[in-house]
């Protein structure tokens, strides 16, 4: 299942089938931009093993040079993906697709702080069963507290966000 209707919070279990969907979708991403784009990424929570999340695929592609970003964004419109613009979520262009939303962008500058932040989150929940099970139960109880506000929904995970980007931060500056 691909898809939440919009505003909504609805979590299921992690499918294989999420990474088949991001794997063709970079694909198609790539036929049209791929000599523009530096990186395409899967991030957010479907591209957790084992972590229950909205289905919905998040990606995150990263250009080198910002004048790209105004070809990748027609480029994707082209291929059935909506621009928000660049004031949506700091520091990128936001795009999605489908009704029911299937799939979003983050369209972010190689090297910015909020993609370096997403890879780390994402790495950091691959490898760390703990953490990766503390932010699943911490999003349902999110999800029947915010079952129609998605914004909500998101900002109350940001606490948990920040004190995992701290922990990857000390664990960073630990000597070997």
């Amino acid at each position: 299942m691909l898809g939440v209707p919009a505003g909504k919070v609805i979590l299921i279990p992690w499918t294989e089938a999420w990474e088949q969907e991001f794997e063709a979708e970079k694909r198609a991403i790539a036929s049209v931009i791929g000599g523009l784009v530096r990186g395409i990424h899967h991030i957010g929570s479907t591209a957790v093993k084992h972590l229950h999340a909205k289905p919905i695929i998040d990606i995150a592609i990263e250009v080198g040079d910002p004048c790209d970003a105004s070809a990748c964004i027609r480029g994707l419109e082209q291929t059935g993906y909506v621009c928000k613009g660049d004031m949506v979520l700091p520091e990128r262009y936001y795009l999605t697709k489908g009704k029911p939303r299937t799939h979003q962008i983050h369209l972010f500058h190689e090297g910015g702080r909020y993609l370096e932040q997403h890879l780390a989150f994402r790495d950091h929940l691959r490898s760390d069963e703990e953490d990766r099970h503390a932010y699943q139960l911490l999003k349902y109880r999110l999800a029947a507290a915010h079952h129609d506000d998605r914004i909500a929904y998101a900002e109350a995970k940001s606490d948990f966000v920040q004190e995992v980007l701290a922990k990857i931060r000390r664990n960073e500056a630990k000597p070997e």
